[in-house]
């Protein structure tokens, strides 16, 4: 089966994509294109979809780079495929090489793909509910900069992620957010009884917009709702499923 592969105008021309869940080789609960070498997949089937993700972005599969993801607000800037980023924690990476495609996973957090193609810089974001509570976005923006980047003249595109009609949270969650700014309460919506439907592509796209990107978009993809398209790790936990894949997005310049 071909790739399903989101792309956005706003990036062109650069290579870039937020993958779907169709076109890999997995089975059962990763069934597709799980890229997830967390999961509790076949490894050898994992490195065969990330080989299918290499060459669907002209890149040897060694210059597929990634980090070990953890919900921070850490920022890898990477030189060269063998720098060692895959072993560091952080949730964000930037380059100014040609020829590297940074990738993030995901499975409900936001993943975001930035570039300033004036300047040839590019990142990739994971970024869950806590990561942009800290300041990943801000963190990945600064890390451009760094490289030459223009705030002014960056791109950012949130993709598949959770969206507020599916993100049910209780209000311990919210308090997390008022107690970092008041103003957080627009991004929350009544549910039924104490819960509350937190709206995290919202939140990334103001919180990016107030860093200073010249632009900023989500693609409108509902992870948790599209089953079909997209892993969800969300949608397993209701589901009562073992595990669950992970979604890959890159860009390279």
């Amino acid at each position: 089966m071909t790739l399903e592969i989101l792309t956005s105008d706003a990036l062109s021309p650069l290579r870039h994509g937020f993958f779907t869940r169709r076109g890999g080789a997995s089975s059962g609960v990763y069934a597709g294109l799980n890229c997830g070498g967390g999961s509790g997949d076949q490894s050898e089937v994992v490195a065969i979809n990330r080989a299918r993700v290499a060459e669907a972005m002209d890149v040897p599969a060694t210059a597929l780079v990634g980090v070990w993801q953890a919900h921070t607000a850490n920022v890898v800037t990477v030189t060269s495929a063998d720098n060692g980023p895959a072993g560091r924690q952080a949730d964000a990476l930037v380059t100014d090489r040609p020829g590297l495609a940074l990738t993030v996973l995901s499975a409900d957090c936001m993943p975001v793909l930035l570039a300033d193609n004036r300047a040839g810089v590019v990142g990739a974001v994971h970024a869950g509910w806590r990561g942009a509570l800290e300041g990943v976005l801000e963190a990945t923006l600064e890390a451009m900069v760094a490289l030459g980047a223009a705030r002014g003249d960056i791109v950012a595109v949130v993709g598949p992620c959770i969206s507020q009609r599916a993100y049910e949270v209780g209000p311990e969650f919210l308090d997390s957010f008022l107690d970092d700014d008041a103003e957080n309460a627009r991004f929350f919506a009544n549910g039924e009884g104490d819960r509350y439907l937190f709206d995290l592509p919202g939140f990334g796209l103001a919180r990016l917009r107030a860093a200073g990107v010249g632009a900023a978009e989500w693609t409108r993809h509902c992870t948790y709702s599209q089953p079909e398209q997209f892993f969800s790790y969300r949608r397993s936990l209701h589901e009562g499923a073992a595990d669950y894949g992970r979604l890959i997005s890159a860009i390279r310049l």
